[in-house]
């Protein structure tokens, strides 16, 4: 393994056993991220973004889920060999996860000192008054102010974005090589959004940490990621750096989502292009391309056979067909 990755998935494969039938919510993705890198992961809800970092990070409860793969190797260490203790160990040290709500992710009848301070003790052996000082300089650093006075407060105290910037500086307190965020800024107004991206910018730009950033919102990360894959129904359908994804998206299902969003130098003449139809039904996931019944360029391979994610350059793609031709590649 590269010595630069720090994380390597390979082949993780989620499913919830339900009532209606087994779920296969992530189907054998593989990636790898790299010191200092930003990752994007996006897609429409539903596609196994947010499933996927769950399982890497062994939040899902066993059973109903189960989780597979060959490996998750994060810094050579397979996440999927260690117990409980030993990946509470790694989560918030090594790895902080920043969740879409922060109301629901933060305890409400908890001081956000309390909250901040706690790995802090646990995983750095701080004094609380050696905490209390961090506490203060991690809220004043994600931008919230008066920052030694807040501590005492509750969540509901503080407006969405400063929960959120609470959120961040909970993950950030053990300076983590890895953080990961879910879809955190979707319950905010988008000035707080622009805010919230351009904080975590500067702060992995300072710390030097990687980051898996998941959300459906593909303008956040052109100017957040460096490189972006794109998820449907559980598969990786196409991954690339992201100006190349953005200046060249070589699958149908990324070309559509892209041609779906106005654009500032687009004329006002030319309509937005919808996707017709809805996902496939992730417990009987059809035999061929799962984007095959949506897809404008599908042909009569593409119901058969579900195409395999190849390498192409710099990119990887999983499509039989050619989207500048519309001919089989």
């Amino acid at each position: 393994m590269d010595k630069n990755v720090i994380l390597d998935v390979k082949n993780l494969r989620t499913q919830f056993f339900t009532q209606d039938g087994v779920v296969n919510a992530v189907n054998g993705i593989s990636y790898a991220l790299h010191e200092g890198e930003a990752l994007g992961i996006v897609g429409e809800s539903g596609c196994g973004k947010s499933v996927s970092v769950l399982s890497v990070m062994r939040l899902l409860q066993e059973p109903p889920a189960r989780i597979q793969a060959d490996h998750i190797l994060f810094h050579g260490q397979n996440m999927l060999d260690l117990n409980t203790l030993e990946m509470q160990n790694i989560r918030g040290s090594q790895v902080a996860m920043i969740f879409q709500d922060p109301m629901t992710s933060l305890n409400p009848v908890r001081t956000i000192g309390f909250q901040i301070r706690e790995p802090l003790m646990l995983h750095l052996g701080l004094s609380e008054e050696e905490a209390n000082e961090r506490c203060a300089e991690l809220l004043t650093l994600v931008g919230i102010p008066e920052a030694e006075t807040r501590l005492e407060d509750y969540p509901h105290q503080f407006s969405g974005g400063m929960r959120q910037r609470a959120m961040i500086a909970m993950g950030l307190a053990c300076t983590p090589s890895l953080l990961i965020a879910d879809e955190p800024t979707t319950a905010l107004d988008v000035t707080i959004q622009a805010q919230i991206v351009d904080l975590v910018k500067k702060l992995r730009d300072q710390i030097g940490m990687a980051l898996i950033w998941i959300t459906h919102d593909l303008g956040i990360v052109a100017g957040l990621a460096d490189r972006v894959i794109v998820m449907y129904a559980g598969f990786i359908v196409e991954e690339a750096k992201v100006d190349d994804l953005y200046e060249n998206p070589q699958h149908p299902y990324t070309r559509s989502l892209l041609k779906s969003l106005p654009r500032l130098d687009g004329s006002r003449d030319e309509k937005l292009m919808t996707i017709e139809g809805l996902p496939p039904d992730l417990i009987k996931l059809p035999t061929g391309c799962p984007f095959g019944a949506r897809c404008y360029l599908a042909k009569e391979k593409c119901f058969s056979e579900n195409p395999p994610l190849i390498q192409n350059g710099n990119r990887r793609v999983s499509c039989w067909v050619n989207v500048e031709t519309g001919e089989y590649r």
